[in-house]
């Protein structure tokens, strides 16, 4: 285990490097000589590597900067929905290296455990390099503790020992966390969040889900599901299933689609709704607006309440807010204090492959976790 000093030392270098030594001393408040000290077994164990000089900006001498071998290890992750896995490998900085999806034929924990083994297997023996799967991570919507599953609303798992049940197959350590949770650590440590100490993390897709870094840490509970789903959004919006009026769940993919269908009296798929909000087909624009606004309300209540003004927004479902981004925006406005600090909203479109990036990157953190400098090698 990690010291807090080793364990800062390591967060910086892999969050912010290259870097210098200098720029390090100075985030961790460390002597040069102290960090020295810290960083040396980093290097001979090789997690740590210095790359080749460069001037530094401010005297013109030249500086050594460290970074994260790129022969420690890879990653992989899968976010799993109620009927697909999706499945990247990354390097250590969560930078996805190569993806596949594939459909559950099933949703029992055997087979999509084999389903996760293959997807992961399948990455690993495409990879170019020498650099080792390190560790796995899998996330997925619902209530996870200690790497089990325990509610899982959309694969109608309870009591499900994932992390376990993978690891012996993949023979590597098997991080298992929310999948909101997992996406807002990515988005902390690799992603639109990255050397942002507070901000809110909104998904939204088949579900509405919200992350929250204060401090420069993610806040965790044991709920896991429901914790912005039914705020209400919209006096004029449609009933919910739990008979909520207008509430959050009217941005949820159904949701969506339903309002599409009912506009145009025929089924309408998620592609073709995006076709004809981007193309501001009158006959959906109704709705669009709609949408934009109650985002933008949903999106203001929730700085709001936090006190952070800095909101990311991601999830597979929010094309249709970015074809109506500048909406969202002004609803945003519209509904914040003129006084209050303006709302500064990040987007990631990555879709599902930002989910399973996420997975990557809470086995990342795992993995820093369990460096061990006084072993003869680093696991």
């Amino acid at each position: 285990m990690l010291t807090d000093s080793e364990s800062a030392l390591a967060r910086a270098v892999l969050v912010h490097g290259p870097i210098s030594r200098t720029a390090l001393a100075e985030r961790l408040a460390l002597s040069p000589a102290s960090l020295t000290r810290l960083a040396k077994p980093f290097v001979d164990r090789g997690v740590f590597v210095e790359r080749p000089h460069i001037l530094d900006g401010l005297v013109g001498r030249p500086v050594t900067p460290l970074d994260v071998a790129s022969e420690w290890g890879r990653f992989a992750g899968v976010k799993l929905t109620g009927d697909r896995a999706y499945a990247v490998l990354t390097d250590a900085r969560a930078d996805v290296l190569s993806q596949a999806d594939r459909a559950l034929d099933a949703t029992d924990p055997e087979g999509v455990v084999a389903l996760i083994v293959e997807l992961v297997r399948g990455l690993v023996a495409e990879a170019t390099g020498d650099a080792p799967l390190r560790a796995a991570g899998v996330s997925v919507g619902g209530t996870v503790r200690a790497g089990r599953v325990e509610f899982a609303p959309f694969l109608a798992w309870t009591d499900v020992d994932l992390a376990n049940l993978v690891s012996a197959r993949l023979g590597v350590p098997v991080t298992v966390e929310n999948d909101v949770v997992a996406l807002t650590e990515a988005e902390h440590w690799f992603g639109k969040g990255r050397g942002i100490p507070g901000f809110s993390l909104i998904t939204v897709g088949a579900g509405i889900g919200h992350g929250l870094v204060v401090d420069d840490r993610v806040v965790r509970t044991t709920a896991g599901v429901d914790l912005v789903g039914h705020v209400p959004v919209s006096a004029a919006g449609p009933i919910c299933p739990l008979g909520h009026r207008g509430c959050a769940q009217m941005l949820t993919t159904a949701s969506v689609l339903a309002a599409f269908t009912r506009s145009l009296g025929r089924p309408v798929a998620a592609r073709e709704a995006l076709v004809l909000a981007r193309a501001g087909d009158e006959t959906v624009v109704p709705i669009v607006s709609a949408l934009a606004e109650a985002l933008g309300n949903l999106l203001a209540l929730v700085a709001g309440l936090t006190q952070q003004s800095v909101v990311v927004l991601a999830g597979e479902g929010i094309d249709l807010a970015a074809a109506a981004e500048e909406r969202v925006r002004a609803a945003i406005t519209a509904a914040r204090d003129p006084r209050a600090d303006p709302v500064t909203l990040h987007v990631d479109d990555g879709g599902f492959t930002a989910w399973a990036r996420g997975a990557a990157a809470v086995a990342i953190q795992a993995a820093v976790d369990r460096i061990d400098l006084r072993a003869r090698t680093s696991r």
